[in-house]
């Protein structure tokens, strides 16, 4: 519909290489999932890579604005489970993760290169990482101090004139949730 109508959308599909509880390449006999029609776009990149995901971000921004909608498929790789209920650990070895981590992992690879570079020293990242720590402290201790929202609210923002009957799927307002 997108093409049909030649919107300036921007559409983007994080491959991250795994299914809830396997590999694709265990799950399917391609491990290719996107795939175009005549006068679709797609624009793969190494999701792991902050400067090819920017250059790529904005190729297509200036695509979309003069050509209609393209896809961004961001190779990438997803550390953790899929849910609580998937640890992630089950069906790939733990070497994997960690190797991964220290020879791909998109934060660590783009401060190797800043400081490789002589942009920044690790002094100076180390000062930001304390930074970044602090914020999300300072950020989840209000999270916790903030009221709960009331039902009310819980369906604006999705669409401008929704139905007075309208609810999402699975929400039963009448349910409440205490967290801790």
């Amino acid at each position: 519909m997108a093409k049909l109508w030649n919107l300036p959308c921007i559409f983007v599909c994080e491959n991250n290489g795994y299914g809830i509880g396997t590999s694709v390449e265990r799950a399917s006999a391609s491990t290719t999932f996107v795939t175009t029609t005549p006068g679709e776009i797609i624009y793969r990149v190494d999701g792991m890579d902050v400067l090819a995901v920017k250059e790529a971000t904005k190729f297509a921004k200036e695509f979309a604005l003069n050509h209609g909608p393209i896809l961004i498929e961001a190779a990438t790789y997803r550390y953790h489970g899929h849910s609580m209920s998937d640890p992630g650990t089950s069906y790939r070895p733990r070497e994997e993760i960690k190797e991964v981590r220290e020879t791909r992992d998109p934060i660590t690879m783009f401060k190797r290169r800043i400081t490789d570079c002589n942009l920044v020293t690790p002094e100076e990242l180390k000062k930001v990482d304390i930074e970044i720590d602090k914020e999300i402290d300072r950020a989840a201790d209000q999270a916790k101090k903030d009221s709960e929202i009331p039902l009310s609210e819980l369906y604006n923002n999705i669409y401008i004139h929704p139905d007075p009957d309208f609810m999402v799927r699975g929400c039963d307002p009448s349910i409440r949730v205490i967290s801790h």
